[in-house]
């Protein structure tokens, strides 16, 4: 059963905004908090921000001001918006359940790519 279908990610000049999308399934959306994680090429996946059901919101400090993670309860969806986006921010960018609980299967993911 895929768990998470993330979206939205592409190509962006320095400077630029993307919104990355990810449908959860319902039994997972409704019972944890969610989060963002990203994989640059070489590197290891890192945490990138998370939120609670409670919609508490927690940041790594390399997007903190810059990213917002919100989410939608009826779609059982997460958002992350990302500005003023660097090429530090090229990854493949995944969303799952938050950290306190642990990531469960990972799904694609989507690209986001940062370059002039």
């Amino acid at each position: 059963q895929v768990q998470f279908v993330e979206s939205g990610g592409g190509l962006v000049q320095p400077g630029g905004s993307l919104r990355l999308s990810c449908a959860a399934s319902r039994r997972i959306f409704d019972f944890y908090g969610m989060a963002w994680y990203r994989q640059a090429p070489g590197k290891q996946r890192e945490w990138v921000a998370e939120i609670t059901l409670g919609e508490s919101t927690n940041y790594a400090d390399s997007v903190k001001g810059r990213f917002t993670i919100s989410r939608d309860n009826a779609k059982s969806t997460v958002y992350l918006q990302l500005n003023r986006l660097s090429p530090e921010d090229t990854a493949v960018y995944y969303c799952n359940r938050d950290r306190a609980m642990g990531p469960s299967d990972w799904g694609q993911g989507t690209q986001v790519t940062v370059s002039s």
